[in-house]
């Protein structure tokens, strides 16, 4: 249950980008062992669309910065870091990988990290937000 806490830490966040899961390839739960989450867009290639959470494509509102927290459904993750082509391939293509290893260093240019916390239940139809708090 959700407490007045959380109702005001809502009131102050700002929605940055927000997208809704349309499809699971077969093996994008396999990625969970290692702690990341594969987005793409709609238009995803064959060859990748197997490994990927299949995404709405979205316009992303500002600049993602490791200030911003990671929704996906009810779940949130303080962003720690973030690639240097986060930004253009999520406007792009829907494309990134999420890492929930709490990494501060964003080491691969794709790639969003998180706090580390338990691996979320992405189902089709979750909700997934990036917020800016304020």
């Amino acid at each position: 249950m959700r407490g007045e806490f959380d109702m005001v830490q809502d009131i102050n966040q700002k929605i940055v980008f927000a997208t809704t899961v349309q499809e699971i390839g077969q093996e994008a739960r396999d990625f969970s062992e290692i702690k990341m989450a594969i987005l793409f867009g709609d238009e995803a290639p064959d060859a990748l669309r197997s490994s990927c959470y299949i995404i709405k494509v979205k316009p992303v509102q500002t600049q993602i910065t490791a200030q911003m927290l990671l929704q996906i459904d009810d779940e949130c993750y303080p962003i720690t870091a973030v690639g240097n082509e986060v930004q253009t391939n999520l406007n792009n293509l829907g494309h990134i990988a999420i890492s929930f290893t709490g990494a501060v260093n964003a080491e691969l240019p794709g790639t969003l990290y998180v706090a580390d916390r338990p691996y979320p239940d992405i189902q089709v139809g979750s909700k997934i937000y990036i917020k800016q708090v304020n």
